[in-house]
């Protein structure tokens, strides 16, 4: 038996979607959805338009109110794949992992193999089965594909359940490092509820309560360049895309993110010259610069509090050379 999408309500915003195919329309904005899933769901009566089912076709109007429970398939069982893994720590209880860019950490729609997980798989036959056993093994906290940086990885239940309250209370310490946009003040927070887009149901926006959760991000600035800086970022909660989101909203967003505004050039006088000088410099940056940097927590046996620092990537690093030698303020 299928697993089902629940109460998405989406809402046609004014001046952009007009006379867009109601199939379309939803592919463009549920996550994971397919044109010919959405089509089958519609046909099946489990799209309302204002309330009444509609064709594929139907042309969509502004404010038109969009409430679909769309099925999806059971994922496949993840397995265990021969794939590097940049284990920083070990032992019976856990396992930390620097996992680099453009690595998905456990199986999902459009990732099924490749994964964090799948590597972990094959590195050790014990993980948790706490949450998610045929997905995500193990899997306490999650970053995005292209950050990079420190995931700690529960080797059984007990582990698993000890680092989850961990998070729950907030008493991980985690810091990640971000080049963003702009010139933020030297230290600040942003407080602001997360969550998804109701435009666009893949992204994250600052939303009212109850519709979000409350997302608390502390930062300081490390370093100043022009127009840009390189920033030292404390997360006190952990929610989807947190640091590009508060850091987007606030107008220093982070530097190379497609999906909130931070792969091209931004601020300052964009002359040729110089957005040539721009392009040059991040032509080789593929990603969010955004780098989980350190992790700490008590850990589950000795009950003492252990902490972990990792390197940069070498695109990280190549970027804030290159920043340092052309682009001081």
């Amino acid at each position: 038996m299928e697993d089902i999408i629940n109460d998405i309500t989406l809402v046609v915003p004014p001046g952009h979607h007009e006379n867009t195919r109601l199939d379309k329309y939803i592919t463009q904005f549920v996550q994971n959805a397919t044109r010919n899933k959405v089509q089958e769901g519609i046909r099946d009566g489990l799209v309302l338009v204002n309330g009444k089912p509609e064709k594929p076709s139907y042309k969509m109007q502004p404010g038109d109110v969009i409430h679909i429970t769309l099925p999806k398939p059971k994922p496949p069982v993840a397995k265990a794949e021969d794939i590097p893994i940049n284990v920083v720590f070990e032992d019976d209880q856990l396992i930390i992992v620097n996992k680099p860019p453009g690595m998905v950490v456990h199986p999902a729609f459009g990732n099924w193999t490749g994964t964090l997980v799948n590597g972990l798989m094959h590195h050790t036959g014990s993980l948790s089965e706490l949450n998610d056993p045929l997905i995500r093994p193990g899997i306490v906290h999650r970053i995005d594909k292209d950050t990079s940086g420190l995931l700690v990885v529960a080797k059984n239940d007990v582990a698993h359940s000890f680092l989850a309250a961990q998070f729950s209370r907030h008493k991980l310490e985690r810091t990640y490092w971000a080049i963003v946009w702009g010139t933020p003040p030297e230290s600040g927070t942003f407080d602001g509820n997360i969550g998804r887009s109701k435009k666009d149901r893949k992204v994250m926006t600052i939303v009212d309560a109850p519709d979000g959760k409350r997302a608390v991000t502390h930062f300081k600035v490390l370093e100043y360049f022009d127009h840009l800086a390189l920033v030292e970022v404390q997360l006190e909660t952990g929610r989807t895309h947190q640091i590009r989101v508060h850091f987007s909203v606030n107008g220093f967003p982070v530097l190379g993110d497609r999906t909130y505004g931070g792969d091209s050039v931004r601020f300052g006088p964009n002359t040729g010259a110089r957005r040539t000088m721009f392009e040059k410099i991040f032509q080789h940056l593929n990603r969010q610069c955004l780098h989980a940097k350190t992790l700490g927590f008590i850990h589950p046996a000795s009950k003492n509090q252990v902490n972990f620092d990792s390197e940069l990537p070498g695109d990280f690093r190549d970027t804030i050379t290159k920043l340092q030698t052309y682009c001081k303020p």
